[in-house]
């Protein structure tokens, strides 16, 4: 029996290790397809704070902060303060240029891909993904498991004695 999450593990694994071959062939094997939505952003509405490129790609901040910085070690984009100093400006640099003709091409690849793939399911993947982000918009999973079933208490934990202090001292012997 396959369960939900590794379903979804398992398509996500196929499919973009399947998109990162591509990448490898176009003698770019350091180019992540996760990278592909910051760039793509990046080319259409210029630099950009990592918590605005958040919002532009609809992930958390911590996502987006993650991907941007293996970005920048793969010298995908760099990084600079903004005016306020605290703000960190993400930018596309000449390597992330050059490789845009590959990356398009990919893209518009990967794009008729998956249109042929939602063409054999008997349900479109990319509907069932939509309406699945929109029902969990209006309705979180969490409420979801909390409305079939009545959870235990959790157990609380008594907090242990610690005669030594919180804090291990080393030995001076």
């Amino acid at each position: 029996m396959a369960f939900l999450g590794t379903l979804l593990r398992q398509v996500h694994e196929v499919m973009d290790g399947a998109v990162a071959e591509v990448y490898a062939d176009l003698g770019m094997p350091d180019y992540r397809p996760r990278f592909s939505p910051v760039v793509r952003v990046l080319v259409a509405e210029g630099p950009m704070a990592i918590r605005d490129l958040a919002g532009a790609i609809g992930v958390t901040h911590s996502a987006a902060s993650q991907t941007v910085h293996q970005m920048r070690r793969s010298g995908f984009v760099s990084l600079e303060r903004g005016v306020d100093g605290r703000r960190r400006i993400v930018q596309l640099t000449e390597r992330a240029r050059a490789a845009l003709p590959a990356i398009e091409a990919e893209w518009d690849a990967t794009t008729r891909a998956v249109a042929a793939l939602n063409a054999e399911l008997p349900v479109p993947l990319t509907e069932v993904l939509e309406a699945t982000v929109e029902a969990l918009h209006r309705r979180p999973f969490r409420d979801r498991i909390a409305a079939t079933t009545r959870l235990p208490k959790p157990a609380v934990a008594k907090p242990r004695a610690d005669p030594g202090g919180s804090r291990s001292r080393p030995s001076t012997a």
